[in-house]
Protein backbone atom coordinates (compact mmCIF):
# COMPACT_ATOMS: atom_id res chain seq x y z
CA UNK A 1 0.00 0.00 0.00
CA UNK A 2 2.97 2.59 0.81
CA UNK A 3 4.44 2.20 -2.54
CA UNK A 4 1.55 3.06 -4.79
CA UNK A 5 0.54 6.05 -2.22
CA UNK A 6 3.88 7.27 -3.00
CA UNK A 7 3.30 6.83 -6.71
CA UNK A 8 -0.24 8.68 -6.56
CA UNK A 9 1.41 11.07 -4.74
CA UNK A 10 4.17 11.74 -6.51
CA UNK A 11 1.74 11.91 -9.91
CA UNK A 12 -0.50 14.43 -7.89
CA UNK A 13 2.43 16.62 -6.90
CA UNK A 14 3.83 17.00 -10.54
CA UNK A 15 0.24 17.67 -12.17
CA UNK A 16 0.10 20.22 -9.62
CA UNK A 17 3.58 21.81 -10.98
CA UNK A 18 2.09 21.59 -14.84
CA UNK A 19 -1.03 22.86 -13.71
CA UNK A 20 0.66 25.77 -11.39
CA UNK A 21 2.90 27.02 -14.25
CA UNK A 22 0.01 26.57 -16.84
CA UNK A 23 -2.82 28.76 -14.84
CA UNK A 24 -0.17 31.29 -14.80
CA UNK A 25 0.99 31.53 -18.00
CA UNK A 26 -2.74 31.52 -19.31
CA UNK A 27 -3.13 34.38 -16.05
CA UNK A 28 -0.02 36.25 -18.27
CA UNK A 29 -1.93 36.13 -21.49
CA UNK A 30 -5.25 37.58 -19.69
CA UNK A 31 -7.14 33.84 -19.06
CA UNK A 32 -7.19 34.32 -15.55
CA UNK A 33 -10.86 33.39 -14.57
CA UNK A 34 -9.79 29.50 -14.78
CA UNK A 35 -9.79 26.62 -12.72
CA UNK A 36 -7.03 23.69 -13.09
CA UNK A 37 -10.41 21.43 -13.40
CA UNK A 38 -11.59 24.18 -16.48
CA UNK A 39 -7.98 23.69 -18.33
CA UNK A 40 -8.94 19.82 -18.72
CA UNK A 41 -12.08 20.11 -20.40
CA UNK A 42 -10.54 23.02 -22.51
CA UNK A 43 -7.83 21.15 -23.62
CA UNK A 44 -9.64 18.05 -24.78
CA UNK A 45 -12.37 20.84 -26.61
CA UNK A 46 -8.98 21.80 -28.15
CA UNK A 47 -8.44 17.85 -29.41
CA UNK A 48 -11.72 16.98 -30.46
CA UNK A 49 -14.25 19.37 -32.10
CA UNK A 50 -17.69 19.51 -31.34
CA UNK A 51 -18.12 16.38 -29.01
CA UNK A 52 -21.19 15.70 -27.10
CA UNK A 53 -21.36 16.29 -23.29
CA UNK A 54 -21.42 12.31 -22.76
CA UNK A 55 -18.30 11.90 -25.26
CA UNK A 56 -16.69 14.53 -23.34
CA UNK A 57 -17.37 12.90 -20.29
CA UNK A 58 -15.97 10.05 -21.20
CA UNK A 59 -12.79 11.03 -22.32
CA UNK A 60 -12.11 12.87 -19.39
CA UNK A 61 -13.46 10.03 -17.29
CA UNK A 62 -16.15 12.72 -15.32
CA UNK A 63 -19.23 11.83 -14.44
CA UNK A 64 -22.40 13.53 -16.37
CA UNK A 65 -23.27 16.45 -13.15
CA UNK A 66 -19.31 17.02 -13.27
CA UNK A 67 -19.27 17.62 -16.97
CA UNK A 68 -22.62 19.81 -17.11
CA UNK A 69 -21.55 21.96 -14.03
CA UNK A 70 -18.09 22.93 -16.14
CA UNK A 71 -19.74 23.52 -19.00
CA UNK A 72 -22.37 25.82 -17.66
CA UNK A 73 -19.18 27.42 -16.05
CA UNK A 74 -16.99 27.87 -19.17
CA UNK A 75 -20.47 28.74 -21.50
CA UNK A 76 -21.20 31.85 -18.87
CA UNK A 77 -17.04 32.84 -19.22
CA UNK A 78 -17.26 32.41 -22.90
CA UNK A 79 -14.98 30.10 -24.09
CA UNK A 80 -17.96 27.63 -25.32
CA UNK A 81 -20.97 27.11 -27.42
CA UNK A 82 -23.51 24.20 -27.17
CA UNK A 83 -25.26 23.57 -30.53
CA UNK A 84 -28.09 20.72 -30.74
CA UNK A 85 -27.30 17.54 -32.52
CA UNK A 86 -29.28 15.30 -34.97
CA UNK A 87 -30.87 13.77 -31.95
CA UNK A 88 -32.28 16.44 -30.56
CA UNK A 89 -31.55 15.26 -26.62
CA UNK A 90 -27.93 15.67 -27.74
CA UNK A 91 -25.96 18.52 -28.06
CA UNK A 92 -22.43 19.32 -29.29
CA UNK A 93 -19.82 21.26 -27.53
CA UNK A 94 -17.47 24.11 -29.63
CA UNK A 95 -15.28 26.28 -28.59
CA UNK A 96 -16.52 30.35 -29.31
CA UNK A 97 -14.52 32.78 -31.21
CA UNK A 98 -12.47 33.51 -27.49
CA UNK A 99 -12.24 29.79 -26.70
CA UNK A 100 -10.52 30.02 -29.92
CA UNK A 101 -7.98 32.56 -28.97
CA UNK A 102 -7.78 30.68 -25.26
CA UNK A 103 -6.80 27.75 -28.03
CA UNK A 104 -3.75 29.25 -29.30
CA UNK A 105 -2.36 30.86 -26.40
CA UNK A 106 -3.16 27.12 -24.85
CA UNK A 107 -0.62 26.10 -26.89
CA UNK A 108 2.30 28.92 -26.82
CA UNK A 109 2.03 27.88 -22.65
CA UNK A 110 1.92 24.34 -23.22
CA UNK A 111 4.98 24.72 -25.43
CA UNK A 112 6.65 26.87 -23.22
CA UNK A 113 6.27 24.41 -20.06
CA UNK A 114 7.28 21.26 -22.38
CA UNK A 115 10.68 23.41 -23.07
CA UNK A 116 10.80 24.34 -18.79
CA UNK A 117 10.38 20.75 -18.38
CA UNK A 118 13.01 19.50 -20.70
CA UNK A 119 15.81 21.90 -18.98
CA UNK A 120 14.54 20.54 -15.49
CA UNK A 121 14.78 16.93 -16.35
CA UNK A 122 16.45 16.08 -20.08
CA UNK A 123 14.94 15.18 -23.08
CA UNK A 124 15.31 11.54 -22.48
CA UNK A 125 14.18 11.67 -19.17
CA UNK A 126 11.17 13.23 -19.77
CA UNK A 127 10.35 10.83 -23.04
CA UNK A 128 11.12 7.93 -20.30
CA UNK A 129 8.76 9.02 -17.93
CA UNK A 130 5.89 9.68 -20.80
CA UNK A 131 6.62 6.09 -21.88
CA UNK A 132 6.89 4.83 -18.71
CA UNK A 133 3.34 6.51 -17.52
CA UNK A 134 2.10 5.15 -20.63
CA UNK A 135 2.58 1.56 -20.08
CA UNK A 136 1.26 1.79 -16.65
CA UNK A 137 -1.35 3.49 -17.38
CA UNK A 138 -2.63 1.10 -20.11
CA UNK A 139 -1.90 -1.55 -18.04
CA UNK A 140 -4.36 -0.09 -15.63
CA UNK A 141 -6.90 -0.05 -17.77
CA UNK A 142 -6.87 -3.23 -19.30
CA UNK A 143 -7.01 -4.51 -15.79
CA UNK A 144 -10.11 -3.14 -14.44
CA UNK A 145 -11.44 -3.43 -18.26
CA UNK A 146 -10.74 -7.64 -16.96
CA UNK A 147 -12.00 -6.76 -13.36
CA UNK A 148 -15.37 -4.88 -14.63
CA UNK A 149 -16.28 -7.85 -16.84
CA UNK A 150 -15.79 -10.37 -14.00
CA UNK A 151 -12.26 -11.15 -14.58
CA UNK A 152 -9.07 -11.29 -12.13
CA UNK A 153 -5.74 -11.23 -12.41
CA UNK A 154 -5.25 -13.55 -8.55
Amino acid sequence: MKKISQIGALLKKSYRIYGQQMLQGLTERGFSDLRPSFLEVLRCLCEHRGPTIKELGTILGLKKQTMTSHLHELEARGYIRRQVGEDRREQKIFLTEYGERFKLNLLEVTEQIEQNFRVAVGEVELDRVETLLSNFYGKLQTFEQQENLGERFF
